[in-house]
């Protein structure tokens, strides 16, 4: 009755959310940010304690002990003489010319090299997939968008694959095509999201009226508008591909050694805490890589001189 006069009278009828309803309005953000903060720090805790004991003496409960010591960062990193010193990242010197040049922490270079590589590759392969299936309408575009955000396989099975098709294809070519082989998929889901949220069809039209080529419209204005998926995906694809260890440790053979076999080799043969110290330096490399690249995407990024 109380609605039918409401109705009547125009006004906005009594609403009663019970006690449920006065809870969740009184504590559920509260409640939701607790839950939010537990995760994050229940994320968070493993790496920051892993990073600390690093540099600690001792190791044996959850927390470290004994701090402060440099050593177990000096023995990965190959600056001290000391037994399994073939599993630090060390230098390497070539000579060429007459001239000898000394690489330090070779496997770090090499590592960061590679996976860069690869994300190259995911970048002139992923970008125009992506492009194809958000604003294309063609014969067969479900299953190219499906294979495309699809893993093609396992990286044992690419590796042994490759060892099978390509036995003389040097170790460095071969980790490059298969990281780029094995991450595509985020670099298309993270640059197809980009395009989703743009009206393709309206800034290519726009851009033609004014007189611009296609091509200048897609290097000039559709790729630097996406640079928030672009950046997002390289950023994906490089972390997997610089610690892609099933296909690396089929593929690799000679050579400085991947940074992922670097990680294996003092996870499984050294002490908890210059394990502590490699994985460390891994998370280093992933939080300055990750930086660096979200400082390119605030800065924005230019491609034949468009912003």
């Amino acid at each position: 009755m109380s609605n039918e006069r409401s109705i009547q009278t125009g006004t906005v009828p009594e609403r009663n959310p019970g006690r449920f309803g006065r809870l969740s309005a009184a504590f559920g953000r509260r409640i939701v940010t607790a839950v939010i903060a537990l995760t994050v720090v229940f994320l968070i805790a493993p790496v920051l304690i892993t990073v600390i004991a690093s540099f600690a003496a001792e190791w044996t409960g959850v927390i470290p002990t004994g701090f402060f010591t440099l050593e177990h960062w000096r023995h990965v990193l190959g600056l001290a003489e000391v037994v399994g010193a073939e599993r630090a990242l060390g230098t390497a010197s070539f000579s060429a010319l007459g001239y000898t040049i000394t690489v330090p922490f070779l496997s770090l270079v090499f590592s960061v090299m590679l996976a860069l590589g690869g994300v190259v590759i995911n970048l002139i392969v992923g970008i125009p997939i992506a492009y194809a299936v958000t604003r294309y309408d063609f014969f067969g575009r479900g299953w190219v968008n499906t294979f495309a955000v699809l893993p093609i396989v396992p990286g044992v099975i690419l590796g042994i694959a490759f060892l099978r098709t390509y036995p003389n294809l040097p170790s460095a070519i071969s980790l490059v095509i298969g990281y780029s082989l094995l991450k595509v998929p985020y670099m298309v889901l993270a640059v197809q999201s980009s395009f989703e949220s743009m009206d393709l069809r309206q800034l290519e039209e726009s851009a033609r009226s004014l007189g611009a080529s296609w091509p200048r419209t897609f290097f000039t204005i559709i790729i630097p508008n996406a640079k928030t998926g672009i950046i997002a995906g390289s950023i994906v694809c490089w972390t997997l591909a610089a610690a892609e260890f099933n296909f690396t440790y089929m593929v690799y053979s000679r050579g400085p050694r991947p940074f992922s076999i670097f990680l294996y080799n003092n996870i499984t043969n050294s002490p908890i805490l210059q394990t502590a110290a490699a994985v460390s330096i891994y998370f280093l490399i992933v939080a300055g890589v990750t930086m660096l690249l979200q400082a390119t995407g605030q800065r924005g990024f230019s491609v034949g001189g468009a912003r």
